[in-house]
C-alpha cells in the first residue's frame, strides 16, 4: 500500500460520494429488471476465462456441484458471509443461479467466476456492477476460498486478475470490497494488492482499490474473451 493513500487524498472525486453514503449506513438498492435499472455500460462484458500463475477462473458449471456443495460446507466459510446453512438442493439451487451469473451490462448485475485448480472448484470470486457511468464506474468484487487451499496465495491470485479484469475490460474507475474487519486474512490481501481502507461501519469495513494503486500478483493473468449469447444477455436483464 503506497503512504500516499494512507489518508485518502489520493481518493478519486467519484468515489468520495459513494464513501460517504456508505459511512452513513445507506446501501445499494436491490436487484430490480433490467429495463428499470437505467443506463448501461454500452456494451455487455461477458465472464472471462482468466489464467492465472496456477488458477483458471470461468463460469460456473452444472458438473461443479460436488465441488460447490464442499465449499459450503467447509469450515468456517460462512463464518463472514452472508451465505446460510444449504443443504444439498439448496446448494444446488444456489449453483444454477451462479451458472447464470456471467454478464455485465447494467447497474447491479452480478458475476460470478468458480476459481479452478487443477480440475477443482476451490472457490468462488464476483463481480458487481455498482455505478455504469464512465466517470463513475464502480465494481465490487467479493472472493471464498475453501479452507483447505487457504494460506497458499490463491486468493490473492485471483483477486488481482479480476480486479485487473474491472478495470481493462469494464473500464471501471474503482473497485471495491467490503470486509469484515474480523477477517484479517482477507483485509490483508486487499492491502497487499493496494485497496486503502476509507470507511468502517458495524462489522463491514469498505475498502477502495484505482488501477494504478493495483500491485499484481505474480504472472499476469491472461484474459480468454467468451461470446455472449442472446440468451445470456437475456438472463441478465
Amino acid at each position: 500500500m503506497r503512504g500516499d493513500r494512507a489518508n485518502g487524498s489520493a481518493m478519486p472525486e467519484p468515489a468520495v460520494g459513494f464513501v460517504r453514503s456508505w459511512a452513513r449506513g445507506l446501501t445499494w438498492r436491490p436487484r430490480r429488471p433490467g429495463a428499470l435499472r437505467g443506463r448501461s455500460i454500452g456494451r455487455p462484458v461477458g465472464a472471462p476465462v482468466l489464467e492465472t500463475e496456477r488458477l483458471t477462473l470461468r463460469s460456473y458449471r452444472a458438473s461443479d456441484e460436488d465441488d460447490w456443495f464442499r465449499l459450503h460446507q467447509g469450515h468456517g466459510v460462512r463464518e463472514f458471509l452472508a451465505w446460510p446453512d444449504r443443504n444439498r438442493q439448496q446448494a444446488r439451487a444456489h449453483l444454477r443461479v451462479r451458472m447464470r451469473s456471467k454478464i455485465l451490462h447494467r447497474a447491479d448485475d452480478f458475476m460470478a467466476l468458480a476459481l479452478e485448480l487443477d480440475g477443482r472448484v476451490i472457490g468462488d470470486i464476483s463481480l458487481h456492477l455498482r455505478a455504469v457511468a464512465s466517470e463513475v464506474r464502480g465494481v465490487e468484487v467479493g472472493w471464498v476460498l475453501h479452507p483447505d487451499f487457504q494460506g497458499k496465495g490463491y486468493a490473492t491470485e485471483a483477486a488481482a486478475a479480476v480486479a485487473r479484469f474491472a478495470f481493462e475490460a469494464v473500464r471501471a474507475r474503482m473497485v471495491f470490497a467490503v470486509v469484515d474487519p474480523r477477517n484479517r486474512e482477507s483485509f490483508r490481501l486487499a492491502r497487499r494488492l493496494g485497496f486503502v481502507e476509507m470507511s468502517r461501519r458495524g462489522r463491514g469495513g469498505l475498502l477502495l482499490l484505482t488501477e494504478d494503486a493495483l500491485v499484481l500478483a505474480p504472472g499476469r493473468a491472461h484474459a480468454e474473451p467468451q461470446p455472449i449469447s442472446t440468451c445470456d444477455l437475456s438472463k441478465a436483464t
